[in-house]
């Protein structure tokens, strides 16, 4: 499928960011990946470019206020915890008319198996009270592997669990990644991100684990067995 409305993903230039502007513009949907650095970003989407099959959308690189600007209604956040409200902060006059998709784990600081959550309780909710509720903010994404998402030769191996507190924004964002030939599932409002966001830990420490035989594992829902 082609699509003409861009998706903008700020911190693009980063493992996860990379990985979803690859999947994404595979997908037919064209990417464009924001960074502070307008000539980090372009450099980021030159090497992109010359990873995709014939017939995968663009991706352009800009800097974040622009690339912002560039997208259609979606703009997902994927940059490190540590530069998720001054990112949000910089980037607040330009969401007006979109949907912010916050993909950010608040993992403490130099022990990715441990939570720090924001007083609002999760990143994702932390970013709604800082737009306010006239942009809608919707949490997914936590808890895929950046590794599996940059290995273009494999599937994705995890269901995609979405929250927020707007309905018609969570529905559109589901849309968009189903096109990822995922699952995704609408887990409620945004205070369910304070769950799967805590997920994201988990998955760390069983990955590096020298007890398990696997790692970058995401998550299923699993229907019953018949």
């Amino acid at each position: 499928m082609t699509h003409s409305t861009s998706i903008a993903i700020l911190g693009g230039t980063g493992p996860q960011g990379k990985g979803l502007a690859l999947r994404f513009a595979t997908a037919g949907i064209p990417v464009v990946i924001g960074s502070r650095s307008q000539e980090s970003a372009e450099q980021c989407a030159q090497e992109l470019n010359r990873q995709l099959a014939v017939g995968s959308a663009e991706i352009i690189g800009l800097e974040n206020n622009a690339a912002v600007e560039h997208a259609g209604d979606i703009v997902i956040l994927s940059v490190p915890y540590a530069a998720h409200n001054a990112t949000l902060d910089a980037i607040k006059t330009q969401l007006t008319g979109k949907i912010l998709v916050d993909i950010v784990v608040p993992l403490a600081p130099g022990n990715p198996k441990k939570m720090a959550m924001p007083e609002q309780g999760s990143a994702t909710e932390e970013a709604q009270a800082l737009l306010g509720d006239a942009i809608p903010v919707v949490g997914a994404l936590h808890n895929v592997s950046a590794t599996t998402l940059n290995d273009l030769s494999r599937p994705i191996n995890c269901d995609i669990l979405v929250c927020g507190n707007q309905l018609d924004a969570k529905k559109k964002v589901m849309a968009v990644i189903n096109q990822l030939d995922v699952k995704t599932y609408n887990a409620g409002l945004a205070e369910s991100a304070r769950c799967i966001e805590a997920m994201t830990s988990i998955l760390i420490r069983l990955n590096i684990s020298k007890d398990v035989p696997f790692s970058h594992a995401g998550i299923t829902i699993a229907p019953p067995i018949h």
